[in-house]
């Protein structure tokens, strides 16, 4: 019998997952007996808080058809949810009584990274190439220029728009010299159908502030220019500055607009609870709910319970939890800083440090911020996760133990990081 070898037929893609490649280095300097302390994983440690749980166990034994049906676009089993939760990012900074369905919808989501590559398609991005069949008569459609925060950053909506629907994708300049803060005239200049934005961000930690928004938010209404914002982080804002898309769109009535919130880092270790929710202008948000009806059932109405019932009932627990990542950055910055390192950005939300790359360490130079952490890992058992020119150094791990900051004061001293 011939021996028939089959290829994918996927689009060839950047090659391993990032996390999957920094867990075969981390693997390999366990084998050889060095102890790990990992700085580099982004999920928070142990269960969601125990009100969330509790409500979720509640719900789950309800006998309530609605709790336990499709959800599709709605939230029958757990009706109100997705303005609550909406409510509950944003803040009572915005007149509630005062806003309308005309101004702002909201509906759930199973969480946001779900999400992520229906936004391109509610904009029109549809894939091309011989296989696609058009119209008779009609031309194809014009590729969707997109750009978005994935440098530094993660690749999801990249790798959606790049290789999986073919849009014209660009990455939004966001570094160290410009604060990791969009601007309005490169956006202007680009001119893209659509902004794919990540405040606060992962991994700077910057937040979207009122100045941002009344920069860029004109530009957007004067070209067409629809504007999505990844808000997962918007309640883990320790500066009190963060001001959400969704409370400054409502300044601009002629703008396009959807945000996301998550749940998954709100309620501690929420994130495979996948549960969040949208706002934005009805338009965008009726284009979003198209390609979502047609792709997906709906989030989990017991899980949503559990959430509402935490945030409604506990945001005292969650408080301190949300504390306590404020507090370990700046102990961390503090070691960090006694070595030398330089921050990207002093980060305002969420539980993410960004440091820029050292020139040389351990006496050698260093090529990158790949193998600057790898070196760290295999010399020291210290685990970030490099954005190249930057290494990002989380803090949902305990590090206040004495063992974990003498693990990172003496990966340092071997070190001796040098810019």
């Amino acid at each position: 019998m011939e021996n028939v070898v089959l290829e994918s037929w996927l689009p060839k893609g950047d090659g391993e997952n990032l996390f999957q490649e920094i867990k075969k280095v981390r693997l390999s300097a366990e084998a050889k007996g060095i102890k790990c302390f990992n700085l580099g994983v982004g999920v928070p440690s142990g269960a969601p808080v125990q009100s969330a749980r509790d409500g979720a166990s509640k719900a789950i034994l309800s006998d309530l058809e609605s709790m336990h049906e499709y959800q599709d676009n709605g939230e029958p089993g757990m009706p109100g949810f997705a303005e609550f939760f909406v409510q509950a990012n944003v803040g009572d900074t915005v007149n509630w009584d005062a806003v309308s369905e005309k101004d702002m919808q909201c509906f759930p989501i199973p969480g946001i990274k779900s999400m992520i590559g229906l936004i391109p398609l509610a904009c029109g991005s549809f894939a091309r190439g011989p296989g696609r069949i058009f119209e008779k008569g009609k031309l194809p459609r014009p590729t969707l220029k997109v750009m978005g925060m994935t440098n530094p950053g993660y690749p999801v909506s990249q790798t959606w728009g790049e290789q999986y629907l073919g849009n014209d994708y660009k990455h939004l300049t966001t570094n160290t010299e410009n604060d990791f803060i969009v601007s309005a005239e490169e956006v202007a200049g680009h001119r893209p159908n659509l902004l794919m934005l990540t405040y606060p961000n992962n991994p700077s930690g910057q937040i979207s502030t009122e100045f941002l928004w009344d920069e860029l938010l004109p530009v957007c209404v004067e070209k067409g220019i629809r504007v999505f914002n990844d808000a997962a982080y918007a309640m883990l804002d320790h500066s009190g500055e963060h001001m959400t898309l969704a409370e400054a769109a409502l300044k601009y009535p002629g703008l396009s607009w959807a945000e996301a919130y998550s749940a998954s880092k709100v309620i501690g270790n929420g994130t495979g609870w996948r549960i969040g929710a949208m706002a934005g202008s009805p338009d965008f948000i009726a284009d979003i709910k198209t390609i979502k009806g047609n792709t997906d059932s709906g989030f989990n109405a017991p899980l949503a319970t559990g959430v509402k019932h935490a945030v409604e009932h506990n945001m005292g627990s969650l408080n301190i939890i949300f504390k306590t990542y404020a507090r370990r950055i700046e102990v961390l910055k503090d070691i960090l800083f006694g070595h030398g390192l330089r921050l990207a950005v002093d980060p305002k939300a969420g539980f993410f440090t960004l440091w820029q790359n050292p020139r040389r360490a351990f006496g050698q130079d260093i090529r990158d911020a790949k193998h600057f952490n790898y070196s760290m890992i295999e010399k020291t058992g210290l685990i970030g996760v490099h954005f190249h020119p930057y290494i990002r150094y989380a803090v949902v791990a305990d590090i206040e133990q004495v063992d974990f900051i003498k693990a990172i004061h003496n990966a340092f001293e071997m070190a001796k990081v040098e810019y």
